[in-house]
């Protein structure tokens, strides 16, 4: 048996799926499964669908599923039509699961939970592996006991074996013989994840199921339920299988959050990265297009392929992904920038002013973190708050030639960085000193720390009025005042 013919198209349009559960935010990893899901289908010309699989009632949440939409939405990976929720749609894969039965192709079990305990207990004493063999696979119906519960169990193939050619993985096999008869009904009646998935998948048209190679073992007893009904009713369809390495830690470690394993809202809210550095981080993370490392999201759908997706864990790297984030900063448009970094501003900042300054503090900045607090100094109240190592800047002879500087720049009346730069420059000749002695102590004194843009951009962008008010502030008082 064979899952298809590991081609990247199969005959007709692609369709692809993302396919999370709602017990949680939108991870890392399942943010990349979407992405790749969402560049194949493009890549065609095809769609790209999402399901939420909400069975698990106990761990899904309303939270989790806004979440998620909310995560997908940030990188531009909605799907291409309303998502698919998957416990509502119940009554379709139990009504699936009933053909099976009919046919021949699952079974009534009813072997009790004490039963399975006690035969997997014994396998472990003689160190062999348990698998289900049911007496009831080719029992008489008949000699059922009644009224008692009972599960509904696939008639796994027990010959030969099962072959998946896989875009990512290559030719993979199983023998037959070491699927068990697993369950698709629950003896209340649900269906089990096994069977849902398929059956969404059928019902959805996906041509193309990528995912993470986690769920390799899966595809095997998904493919027996495939070959079972294609032999109850017509036009059910084998897809193709793109099975994707987890991602690991820079340490080779499976990822957790030690290793950055966080929510996407995270690296919004908290970290400060924009969507299309994750978006190209997470593109880069297991899938390559030579030496290139920054790709536009144009330029991924032309380039995808599944054939280029490692088979080996990709590594999550912190630092790499901050890295990229600071590329895009840079290159970022500076009103978006500044809204961004506004909301991060306690107050209401002025924009314009947050506008002007984003030429010069998105040089160094790593993330929207960064920039709030490297534009902090232009929104600061006067007295200005100064930190321990600007502090130390501030001695008495750099008070005394603060009072100086204040004079000189309260007489220029070209208040550019160009203009400003001369006059200093000139001061610090007729002082025989070199700039930074003028710039140091004026810049502790302009924003209240040792760092910040140009110091003749801060005296432009605080204007003439707040800069000679801070440098006042600063000066040492005329004896007698």
């Amino acid at each position: 048996m064979a899952s298809g013919s590991g081609a990247e198209t199969a005959p007709g349009p692609v369709v692809t799926r993302f396919a999370p559960s709602p017990t949680g935010f939108l991870h890392i990893g399942g943010a990349r499964t979407a992405l790749f899901n969402w560049l194949f289908a493009r890549r065609h010309g095809g769609k790209y669908l999402l399901r939420i699989e909400d069975t698990d009632r106990a761990r899904s949440t309303d939270e989790a599923i806004a979440a998620i939409f909310d995560g997908l939405s940030w990188l531009g990976l909605e799907g291409d039509e309303a998502p698919v929720f998957q416990f509502s749609r119940s009554d379709r894969h139990a009504e699936i699961a009933r053909k099976l039965l009919e046919s021949g192709h699952a079974y009534r079990c009813y072997l009790s939970a004490e039963e399975l305990a006690e035969r997997r207990r014994k396998a472990q004493e003689e160190r062999r592996t348990f698998r289900i063999d049911s007496e009831w696979r080719d029992a008489d119906p008949a000699s059922a006991p009644a009224d008692a519960p009972a599960v509904v169990r696939l008639k796994s193939p027990r010959e030969g074996e099962t072959v998946i050619h896989d875009m990512v993985q290559g030719e993979v096999r199983v023998q037959n013989a070491e699927l068990d008869d697993f369950v698709i009904l629950r003896s209340d009646g649900s269906p089990t994840y096994m069977l849902a998935v398929v059956v969404d998948d059928q019902d959805m048209g996906i041509t193309h199921v990528i995912r993470g190679d986690d769920h390799l073992n899966n595809a095997f007893r998904q493919i027996s339920i495939i070959r079972a009904m294609q032999d109850v009713e017509e036009g059910w369809r084998m897809p193709e299988y793109g099975h994707v390495p987890l991602i690991h830690g820079a340490d080779g470690a499976k990822l957790s959050k030690r290793h950055g394993a966080l929510g996407v809202d995270t690296y919004r809210d908290e970290l400060g990265i924009l969507p299309e550095a994750l978006f190209n981080y997470l593109l880069r993370l297991g899938w390559g297009h030579g030496d290139d490392e920054i790709i536009a999201r144009e330029q991924a759908v032309a380039w995808f392929d599944m054939a280029h997706v490692g088979k080996s864990p990709s590594r999550f790297d912190l630092a790499r992904l901050q890295n990229l984030n600071g590329h895009y900063l840079r290159e970022g448009d500076d009103a978006r920038l500044a809204s961004l970094v506004a909301a991060r501003i306690a107050g209401s900042p002025d924009l314009a002013m947050l506008e002007a300054a984003m030429p010069h503090l998105k040089v160094r900045a790593k993330d929207l973190n960064d920039l709030a607090a490297g534009a902090a100094f232009l929104f600061a109240q006067r007295p200005l708050e100064i930190d321990e190592k600007a502090e130390k800047l501030l001695t008495d002879e750099a008070r005394d030639r603060l009072g100086e500087i204040h004079d000189r720049l309260a007489a220029e009346t070209d208040w550019t960085t160009e203009m400003l730069e001369v006059s200093l420059k000139q001061m610090a000749g007729e002082l025989e000193l070199g700039l930074g002695k003028l710039a140091q102590p004026l810049r502790a004194a302009l924003t209240g720390q040792t760092t910040s843009p140009g110091i003749f951009d801060v005296l432009v962008l605080l204007g003439r009025d707040e800069s000679l008010a801070r440098i006042k502030a600063q000066a040492k008082a005329p004896a007698g005042s």
